[in-house]
């Protein structure tokens, strides 16, 4: 049973009416219209039925209903996989019942669809702007159709309302937004009584850059050039939510090669971030030599990037229909050392970390979230697997050429910083098996599909895993070929929270570390 007949299904055994909506694709990934009035009663729904929720987020309408304004949200559930649902919104009063009681991680992105689209949501717990700067006029929404993209904000008189507490010796601790390193922007404000954290608050916008309504107007030849860097670190996975979603909407299928080499990339990406985190983390608990090393190896491997693929982070490699570059039997065999040489030499520092008593006293149960509370705000990714969540979409949606390849997933337990790194070094060995495998049986293929764009109103999702954990992608198409409507999402949206509640048990000196732990991206949650 297909997940659109599966959940239509249990919703109209509740009383929940919906219709298929036939311009959407892929068909396994589908939209299911309801009504308004069931909005909440849908998410309550799928609460009851263990199903995951993934994304939240509104749009104006497209070809035929420009006059409306809808709002969406996507769910999944292990056996049935992806399923979206939209409510079209009143005209003149556009609002929508928040369902963070049902799932709390949604609750963010309602503010988001709040302040930028100035869509009332009723009953929501926390209605303080979000991505919204408070030094922005209060009318401005900057996602409105009828808000011009180069519209300069005038500064207004503003201030954030962070959480207080009272009490004796209790005091705040504000850090940022502006960093000691050459990190991006973020406000951490911080509740605590001597070194003990009650509260950890963050204030993220800094570096809003426009993205989903830059998007609009532009060819998907140019866009994803654009989506593509929604967070840097990702940029090989952004690139290829982004393709999947308009080869979704375009019925485009791309060639078994270009398959390959996507994963190739995005596995490389995944090793050197982790690597790089790794190492990171061994610094903020005075641990150099593993930094040194670990940065030795990311230096290598994006250096081998720039000489096979023309940039040491791997950008504008993924097209839409396919891949921007190959590689011939000896740049083959070059990926292919490198990679195992990585592998077998990380696996000698994890021996090196791993005796090493006093990293291993600053992170065994350092910043633990439960399965429980990591389920109940929806953790992905390593942090996610890291505290029993095994969910990552190269098994459970199993995309090309993931469906023809054994990916093994780590399975943590505890949920603290130890178990994230340990996640890590598990990811990396496995990321190195599955490029040796990939390049091993490359296949004899072309790089790319011929890209046709569809008709005006068709849209396609897509979702992929990062190394951070699962990127969604909607697009919507207009006239003459061109985006239409757009949003993306990053994993780091939902694993901020994870962040918050894992503070609660640490100290204050180590919040850098438990931070690194999680690595959540400022420029991906900030679009």
């Amino acid at each position: 049973m297909t997940v659109n007949t599966w959940f239509a299904e249990k919703m109209g055994n509740h009383g929940i009416h919906s219709t298929y909506l036939e311009d959407h694709h892929p068909a396994h990934m589908p939209c299911l219209e309801i009504r308004l009035i069931d909005w909440s009663s849908a998410a309550q729904l799928a609460r009851q039925l263990d199903m995951r929720f993934t994304a939240l987020w509104a749009a104006e309408g497209g070809k035929h209903d420009e006059h409306l304004r809808y709002a969406y949200m996507v769910f999944a559930h292990p056996k049935h996989r992806h399923v979206m649902l939209r409510a079209a919104l009143r005209e003149n009063e556009p609002a929508v019942s928040s369902i963070s009681e049902h799932f709390i991680a949604a609750m963010r992105m309602e503010r988001v669809i709040q302040e930028m689209f100035a869509i009332e949501v009723s009953g929501i717990p926390d209605p303080r702007p979000w991505l919204k700067h408070e030094h922005w006029p209060a009318d401005a929404h900057p996602l409105c159709g009828d808000f011009a993209a180069d519209t300069v904000m005038p500064r207004c008189p503003g201030e954030y309302p962070f959480i207080k507490a009272e009490g004796s010796g209790v005091y705040e601790i504000p850090v940022g937004p502006v960093h000691a390193g050459i990190i991006e922007p973020g406000h951490f404000r911080f509740l605590a009584v001597g070194e003990h954290i009650l509260n950890l608050e963050q204030r993220l916008g800094y570096t809003h850059k426009g993205i989903e309504k830059r998007l609009q107007g532009q060819q998907a030849e140019q866009a994803i050039h654009l989506a593509s860097r929604a967070s840097g670190d990702m940029t090989v996975a952004f690139g290829w939510a982004f393709a999947r979603a308009v080869e979704a909407a375009a019925g485009v299928v791309i060639p078994a090669r270009a398959s390959a080499l996507r994963a190739i990339l995005c596995e490389r990406e995944r090793m050197a971030n982790h690597i790089g985190d790794i190492g990171a983390i061994c610094n903020d608990a005075s641990f150099a030599f593993m930094h040194a090393q670990m940065q030795r190896l990311r230096e290598d491997m994006a250096r081998l990037h720039k000489q096979l693929f023309g940039h040491r982070l791997l950008m504008d490699l993924i097209k839409p229909g396919g891949v921007s570059v190959d590689l011939n039997a000896e740049q083959n065999l070059l990926l292919r050392q490198q990679t195992s040489a990585l592998a077998i030499e990380v696996e000698s520092l994890r021996s090196i970390y791993a005796d090493h008593s006093g990293m291993q006293e600053r992170v065994i149960g350092s910043g633990p979230v439960s399965l429980e509370e990591a389920i109940s705000i929806g953790m992905t990714g390593y942090a996610g697997r890291a505290s029993g969540i095994y969910v990552d979409e190269r098994v459970e949606e199993a995309y090309p050429p993931y469906d023809r390849l054994n990916v093994r997933i780590p399975e943590g337990r505890d949920g603290d910083v130890a178990t994230r790194v340990w996640v890590r070094f598990e990811e990396i060995a496995e990321s190195a098996r599955l490029i040796e495998t990939l390049l091993g049986d490359l296949p004899d293929d072309d790089l790319c599909s011929a890209w046709q764009a569809p008709d005006a109103g068709v849209s396609g999702l897509a979702c992929i895993e990062s190394w951070r954990g699962e990127i969604v992608c909607w697009v919507r198409f207009g006239n003459q070929g061109r985006i239409d409507r757009c949003t993306l999402h990053d994993p780091s949206e939902v694993n901020w929270l994870g962040l918050e509640l894992a503070v609660r048990h640490v100290p204050l000196p180590d919040f850098p570390l438990n931070n690194k732990s999680f690595n959540c991206s400022y420029s991906g949650n900030d679009l």
